[in-house]
């Protein structure tokens, strides 16, 4: 990725790698870049998570936005994905949002939608770096009453909720739902949705402070959430992270459903209901073998796509899917929203309990998770993204592969940030499996540190 911008966005310590003086750069550029073809008044939406330096960035960023001649409307606390459908909704020309997801609070970033509420293409993103860094194009600043200004929406939360509602075709009376907000972005929307929907809700985390948000609370963050279902007999737990952009699930017995295990839930119920396009859910190569596994019993397909949310939103674009995720819980149900959406998936998870009267623990049964195991290997930076070359690392792969016969899978990658070769091994036995993974990584080590 390029300087400025990372996988998501941009990203850093608030106030000393992400200032005022950048997200002010960042306002105008972005601007510039995505409504210079438009013949009218541009309109941009601006969203934030709630963290405490969100509102020095806003404000800076809002600026740049006016000062190339945008009308901005602030929608305030809202979940990333809230952006992205209230894009559209709005008939927005771009969307902002202000969060570092689920990273700590001393961090934020910056990233930009388009009017049809995806995230930027790298071109895009190169573009608004060189003008932001290099000064590649001039910027003319409108005067007068060309010079933007800043406008509150007037329920952009409601507007969102009232849009999940409409994704799912049951109430969820009689369900009894714990959640942990993250002390972030869902810590009023996810609440009001599920109890519209008719749930009892019970819920933590939900009095954000600016420095408490993803802070041993949240989707990385589960011990607190799996504590509050046990106690309160509840049938689900979801937790949310900071911008609500993903949700992890827990059991009625206190068990983590982590994505891949909720995208087998809804994929195998959709493909039921006639609805999974190509009967395929598109994953990463991180994603657990045990979803391989269950497809290949149920008659699904598994794509598989580079770690991050985006590239499985790019294939699924170019091929029509409309179901894909991560791990993590970034999960993406094309025909609602345009990028990973927390409570949106908690919403179709709930539909399924709702709509085969089973518990979550049965459901979670269709996938068997089996152990991951992940090491780090310390090389040579020149040599981290040659691993396969050298014939002893190459030969030792192949015959792990080999010795799992298709019940365990053997996947190096080096890190994109640090001289680093990241070895994941999977298999049925964990004992068995972390030993070969130390074995590798000494290989590794000796070959090409």
């Amino acid at each position: 990725m390029g300087i400025l911008f990372g996988t998501d966005g941009v990203r850093g310590i608030a106030n000393l790698e992400l200032t005022a003086e950048l997200s002010y750069k960042l306002g105008q550029a972005g601007a510039y870049v995505l409504t210079s073809e438009a013949n009218h008044t541009p309109k941009i939406l601006v969203g934030m998570d709630t963290r405490i330096s969100g509102d020095m960035l806003k404000s800076a960023l809002v600026a740049g936005l006016c000062s190339v001649g945008a009308e901005v409307i602030n929608l305030g606390v809202v979940p990333t994905p809230a952006v992205a459908y209230l894009v559209r909704a709005y008939k927005a020309d771009a969307g902002v949002v202000i969060s570092a997801s689920h990273n700590s609070f001393e961090f934020n970033g910056i990233k930009f939608f388009n009017s049809l509420g995806y995230k930027l293409s790298d071109d895009l993103e190169k573009r608004i770096e060189s003008i932001v860094l290099d000064n590649t194009e001039s910027i003319i600043l409108p005067t007068g009453d060309k010079v933007g200004r800043e406008i509150m929406a007037n329920s952009p939360s409601d507007d969102y909720v009232n849009y999940i509602k409409t994704t799912v075709d049951n109430g969820f009376d009689k369900i009894k739902i714990a959640i942990d907000c993250a002390n972030g972005a869902a810590y009023k929307a996810a609440p009001k949705a599920l109890s519209e929907l008719g749930a009892q809700v019970f819920v933590i985390n939900n009095e954000p402070n600016g420095i408490n948000i993803n802070r041993n609370c949240g989707s990385t963050h589960m011990e607190g959430l799996r504590d509050f279902v046990v106690k309160n007999n509840a049938d689900i737990g979801l937790a949310f992270d900071g911008d609500a952009d993903r949700v992890l699930a827990v059991d009625e017995t206190g068990k983590i459903i982590d994505g891949d295990q909720i995208m087998s839930i809804i994929g195998l119920e959709l493909k039921n209901k006639g609805k999974l396009s190509k009967d395929t859910i598109v994953a990463t190569v991180m994603s657990n073998l045990g979803l391989d596994m269950m497809a290949k019993r149920e008659g699904l397909s598994i794509v598989k796509t580079k770690v991050g949310d985006r590239y499985v939103l790019e294939n699924m674009v170019e091929n029509g899917y409309v179901l894909g995720g991560e791990q993590s819980g970034h999960i993406i149900f094309l025909q609602h929203n345009t990028t990973g959406d927390g409570l949106l998936t908690g919403v179709q998870l709930l539909n399924v309990l709702k709509s085969t009267g089973k518990k979550l623990s049965e459901l979670a049964t269709k996938m068997q998770v089996l152990p991951q195991v992940l090491k780090n290997a310390k090389v040579k930076n020149e040599n981290k993204n040659s691993y396969l070359e050298d014939q002893v690392v190459s030969d030792m792969c192949k015959k792990l592969e080999n010795d799992f016969s298709g019940e365990g899978r053997v996947l190096i990658r080096p890190s994109g940030t640090e001289p680093l070769i990241r070895v994941m091994i999977e298999g049925k036995d964990r004992e068995y499996i972390t030993n070969k993974a130390v074995e590798l990584v000494r290989v590794i080590e000796e070959r090409l540190g």
